[in-house]
């Protein structure tokens, strides 16, 4: 009578609580992204009788639904005011670089925000031809169209300029496309093309760390001497990039020099050109020889990305790479989509007649870097959507990063951590349901619930518009919930069932099982002898 509930308490499995209901509220999901614009009128643009109708505010609401378990609405919150002195000053610049730096000087807008200055159709700032300028910064000028001038009251004048605003939110700010494809660990999406599978494939998936790893390939160290300045080139050229990506990921550089490293794949002699070329359908066979000889770091679980500088040797010079079309690549380098990517440096012409081997070669790191940093924003997932005509895009300037390309990116990272943390939480809470024998202990109670919080958190902030925040609880709630669905611990007892249990018990407990039952059935006959002898007395 004891030693059944006993056994029975002690071979349990412990399970901690788990917020099972707030889980599931997580199958549904549904965002709401806002994002705060401010559209700045400059003198010349309003008559009278609009300005009088300034300072407003409009609301435009968007709504997504992705399938029958997640749904989006995208929120824009517009004010509309004039501009100040100081501000008029400042577009009053010569160009619209200045102006851009000088407004930039004046307030420094919020992560996620924007601001558009509205121009009048006379001001010098924009050629002719361009109709919209956007900076470096948070900001883009919009300059007013003739058929402006026919606007009597403030609304229709919005009417005119609300095609071209919404073309700016479109490249500056989140679009459906970035959206929806943040969203591809929640929902299978089909693409119809193998042009957008390469495109949703290309950038590494969101991670807390990356590891980028700079290689000099020197197949032939009796040809050439190769010196590369890897260490100012990457403090010069990349780390302004990483520095202000800081907030998205955190990321370690290193390099190194590989001596007798082939690409794997022979390139062919093309007499016409006196070169050596790489087709498009051989690149792909380049990868997989050299990566046995890159390594790797095995303490680190992030994500690697691979760059890799060939020199080819005196007896393959010069060689080029050529597309699809069979033309030269200007940048005579590729990418692989979520690896890394290859250039080729030639230098064919340090090879003269009265060339002593090996030769000392210094490589133009300025070159090598600016190929290097491209294929690094696109691997990052930096993709600037292609500009409207009529708009002028500025150079992303020495940080390698316009503000408002770093919002953007943020936008996708936040909603990419957000599917694939309640993808995680929701997929672990179903195998604990349907296994009974997993051991929930309490760390892995704690990370979950650590993980819907930061949840919660997130939906809100995005919700409320705070870019910054809603990134880092989205990092924290992805992080826990990968922590717990790794855990080791929850396979202690996965393969060891109640049938299981039962062979090992019973042999145990039969053999003391069966004197047991046997008292207990002579007690119970007993007691009935007993009851029928009293009932006969009584008689």
């Amino acid at each position: 009578m004891v030693g059944v509930p006993l056994w029975w308490k002690t071979t349990e499995t412990y399970r901690a609580w788990l917020p099972v209901s707030q889980i599931r509220e997580l199958e549904k999901l549904q965002l709401q992204l806002s994002a705060d614009v401010e559209v700045v009128f400059a003198r010349g643009t309003m008559i009278p009788e609009q300005q009088k109708k300034v300072p407003l505010t409009q609301t435009h609401e968007e709504d997504h639904a992705v399938d029958e378990d997640t749904a989006l609405k995208y929120r824009y919150e517009t004010k509309y005011r004039t501009a100040t002195i100081m501000e008029e000053d400042a577009l009053n610049k010569p160009t619209a670089a200045q102006a851009d730096l000088s407004l930039h000087m004046l307030s420094e807008s919020p992560c996620g925000s924007l601001v558009i200055y509205v121009i009048p159709e006379s001001s010098p700032l924009l050629p002719e031809d361009v109709n919209v300028y956007i900076g470096q910064r948070r900001t883009a000028l919009l300059r007013v169209g003739a058929q402006t001038r026919t606007a009597k009251t403030i609304e229709q004048l919005l009417d005119h300029l609300q095609p071209q605003i919404k073309e700016v939110l479109r490249v500056m700010s989140f679009s459906r496309a970035d959206i929806t494809a943040a969203l591809s660990d929640r929902v299978r999406f089909h693409p119809g093309s193998k042009e957008s599978i390469a495109d949703n494939m290309r950038a590494f998936k969101s991670s807390p760390g990356y590891e980028i790893t700079f290689s000099l390939l020197n197949p032939d160290p009796k040809s050439h001497r190769l010196h590369w300045d890897i260490e100012g080139a990457a403090e010069t050229y990349i780390q302004p990039l990483l520095t202000k990506m800081s907030a998205v990921a955190n990321f370690s550089i290193d390099s190194q020099t590989l001596h007798y490293a082939m690409l794997g794949v022979n390139p062919r002699y093309d007499s016409s050109r006196s070169a050596y070329t790489l087709n498009a359908d051989s690149l792909a066979h380049v990868i997989n020889p050299v990566e046995a000889r890159l390594g790797s770091n095995a303490a680190s679980s992030n994500p690697v990305l691979n760059f890799l500088l060939y020199v080819p040797d005196a007896h393959h010079s010069p060689l080029y790479i050529q597309d699809h079309h069979k033309q030269e690549v200007p940048s005579n380098a590729f990418h692989s989509p979520r690896w890394g990517g290859i250039m080729v440096y030639n230098v064919d012409g340090y090879y003269g007649p009265e060339a002593e081997f090996p030769v000392d070669i210094n490589i133009n790191m300025a070159k090598v870097m600016g190929v290097f940093l491209a294929q690094l924003r696109l691997l990052l997932g930096v993709q600037s959507s292609a500009a409207p005509p009529g708009f002028l895009v500025a150079p992303c300037g020495t940080a390698g990063l316009a503000d408002w390309e770093l919002d953007r990116l943020m936008w996708s990272r936040s909603v990419e951590n957000i599917a694939t943390a309640t993808t995680t939480i929701t997929s672990l809470a179903q195998l604990l349901d349907q296994i009974g024998n997993i051991v929930i202990n309490d760390n892995i109670a704690e990370q979950v619930s650590s993980a819907v919080t930061s949840l919660q958190l997130a939906v809100a902030e995005l919700e409320a518009g705070n870019l910054g925040f809603a990134l880092q609880f989205s990092k924290e709630a992805i992080m826990a919930s990968e922590k717990a669905f790794f855990d080791p611990s929850l396979l202690h007892l996965l393969y060891f069932p109640d049938d299981q249990k039962f062979a090992i018990y019973i042999p145990l407990f039969l053999p003391m099982c069966v004197p047991i039952l046997l008292s207990l059935l002579k007690m119970a006959s007993e007691a009935r002898k007993k009851r029928r002898e009293k009932q006969a007395k009584k008689d």
